[in-house]
């Protein structure tokens, strides 16, 4: 009886915790639609006369907007941040430029965990911005570099008098893992091609720093990008290159907000009430200003265009993997189904793939290279490289009728790898644990992490990275016309920044995704009768909601707001695991700052 008595408490246990699970979710679900209603709302009555277009860029901008209901939550304080991608960000610039009533642009900066080839659209965007007479101001209470790049285009710059401004030059850190596997006792057996000597993603297995090669590429890749942002600068704030690099080598203004001011990276040393203060003046208010950030902007105007062509815009963005996956990288079957329905849809009369990616596996991006040279063969293909369309991420760009990079996209990477963890050691020696196997063919068991490769094992491997290698080479020469020992010489996996990709020939245009989007309608002769459409499209609100209930999204987000910088190693420890096999991609765990 007793028995009885736990089983049945038990089950009505269960049941009721089922019952307030179920009740908490519908009542996370009312709350959250009644706050996208009233949103809705707000945003579309907020746009009130003499406004000003708001932005706060303090995150990691992604190239499009995401409808996922949890995204630019903090889940510390459960409030909800911005998190507008850039794709909407661009639109709102090009929107507020006619709007009679955004009188300018407020740019609240401090710092922005973003690649410089997202910084430079943005930038070149507020430069056409100012062609229409309205006002850019910047204010911050300390400048990144970063941050400091993009409010050098600011007609008003403006410091908190107790702030720093940030200006030191770049460096690429690279966090090598070979002395902590030797303290576990697991050995990366690492294979890669002769001519693969600029392929530094394998080098933190095996060395524990910068290989003469990896050096030289990242000293002409830094040289490169660094360049661009001191250019940038000094046509802004009228400060020659040379002083710029003496005020980096000095710190000069890092810890001195007077520095700044004396040598005109800025305007004003003001509080916050001040910069209040000139904005109220800049737009003739007496009272409050009238602020409106971009995610309420982008929801305040509708896109009233009807034509039945469309420029389909494909995102392929993050790593590339085999298979089915979520939307936060590329996965083989998807981008391959998504880019299949746009070769079909005959309203579709060109594609721009937006690349932003490191690479990743070669059999991914064979798979997704196929899709797009059967699209190419019915209408044409434009490439828009963002931040990274690297390895395998330029393996999928390669074949296109036209390729466009910002001056600072990382590109290039020609070359692949293959990563095999051996864990005999750490398992036998470090935890206890002892492997033994029956097998009816001599190599039965080969790739099981818990034994070294043998040598045939790694000879066979070898010949597979020098066929990829070959395949990979031979796709480049023939998508670009080129030869393919040439491509051999500028490749060997070596990365390169798009303003020297194109004297390579690897690249056509230095440009962003507007310069490809209108290339591409061009090339269509569509003329100005055309929409833009995102793909792959966005799962409906009530998806992503119960997607995200998971956990895996809230937990995401709340490591990287809780780990902050810290996130990219623990990324980087989880890289270890995950790309195995034939890789074609760029170094894991390279930072730029």
């Amino acid at each position: 009886m007793k028995f009885y008595k736990v089983v049945l408490a038990a089950f009505i246990g269960t049941l009721i915790a089922l019952l307030i699970t179920f009740f908490v979710k519908v009542g996370v679900v009312s709350s959250m639609i009644s706050n996208l209603s009233k949103t809705e709302t707000e945003s579309s009555a907020s746009l009130k006369p003499n406004s000003v277009l708001y932005m706060k860029l303090d995150y990691a901008i992604p190239d499009r907007t995401t409808d996922n209901p949890f995204n630019g939550i903090n889940f510390s304080t459960m409030e909800s941040q911005d998190m507008t991608g850039l794709n909407d960000i661009l639109r709102n610039i090009e929107q507020a430029k006619t709007d009679a009533n955004i009188k300018g642009i407020y740019l609240e900066l401090s710092s922005i965990p973003t690649s410089t080839a997202t910084l430079q659209e943005l930038r070149d965007k507020l430069i056409e911005f100012k062609e229409s007479g309205k006002f850019i101001v910047a204010y911050g209470e300390n400048y990144s570099q970063s941050a400091y790049y993009m409010a050098s285009v600011a007609d008003k710059i403006f410091l908190n008098p107790e702030g720093m401004l940030d200006l030191h030059g770049m460096a690429s850190q690279v966090t090598f893992y070979k002395h902590l596997l030797d303290k576990l006792d697991i050995e990366m057996q690492i294979v890669r091609g002769p001519n693969n000597r600029f392929k530094s993603a394998v080098e933190p297995y095996f060395l524990d720093k910068m290989s003469e090669a990896n050096r030289e590429q990242m000293e002409k890749l830094l040289g490169t990008v660094w360049g661009q942002i001191l250019t940038g600068i000094s046509q802004s704030r009228n400060i020659s290159v040379e002083q710029l690099n003496q005020i980096a080598d000095n710190l000069e203004t890092i810890f001195n907000a007077d520095k700044a001011l004396e040598y005109g990276l800025v305007d004003e040393l003001y509080y916050k009430d001040q910069v209040l203060e000139e904005l109220k003046g800049l737009t003739g208010s007496n009272k409050s200003i009238n602020a409106i950030s971009n995610a309420k902007y982008a929801k305040s105007y509708k896109d009233k265009n009807a034509s039945k062509n469309e420029v389909a815009v494909i995102y392929a963005t993050g790593q590339i993997f085999d298979g089915k996956g979520n939307e936060e990288n590329i996965y083989s079957e998807n981008l391959s189904k998504v880019i299949r329905k746009a070769r079909e849809d005959d309203n579709v009369k060109v594609v721009v793939l937006r690349v932003n990616s490191p690479g990743g596996s070669a059999v991914a991006s064979a798979i997704i290279g196929r899709e797009l040279d059967l699209t190419k063969e019915v209408k044409p293909v434009i490439v828009s490289m963002g931040d990274y369309a690297a390895s395998g991420g330029y393996w999928i760009s390669a074949n296109a009728n036209y390729i466009f990079a910002d001056p600072t996209t990382l590109t290039g990477s020609i070359g692949v790898f293959g990563t095999f963890p051996n864990m005999q050691g750490f398992l036998n020696d470090k935890i206890g644990l002892t492997f033994d196997v029956a097998k009816t063919n001599e190599n039965a068991d080969f790739g099981r992490i818990t034994q070294p490769l043998t040598e045939f094992q790694y000879a066979k491997l070898q010949e597979n990275v020098v066929q990829t290698y070959d395949q990979f080479t031979s796709r480049v020469a023939q998508g670009r016309g080129l030869r393919q020992t040439y491509v051999d010489s500028i490749g060997q996996g070596r990365v390169w920044a798009g303003a020297d990709a194109i004297g390579l020939g690897l690249v056509d245009q230095l440009g962003d995704m507007e310069d490809a989007i209108a290339y591409a309608a061009q090339t269509a002769n569509l003329g100005s009768d055309y929409k833009v459409t995102e793909w792959p499209k966005q799962k409906d609100f009530f998806a992503r909601l119960m997607e995200s209930m998971d956990g895996s999204d809230k937990l995401d987000a709340a490591m990287k707001q809780r780990l902050g910088g810290y996130y990219d190693y623990m990324q980087g420890l989880e890289n270890l695991q995950k790309n195995t096999g034939i890789q074609a991609r760029m170094p894991f765990d390279m930072v730029i700052e």
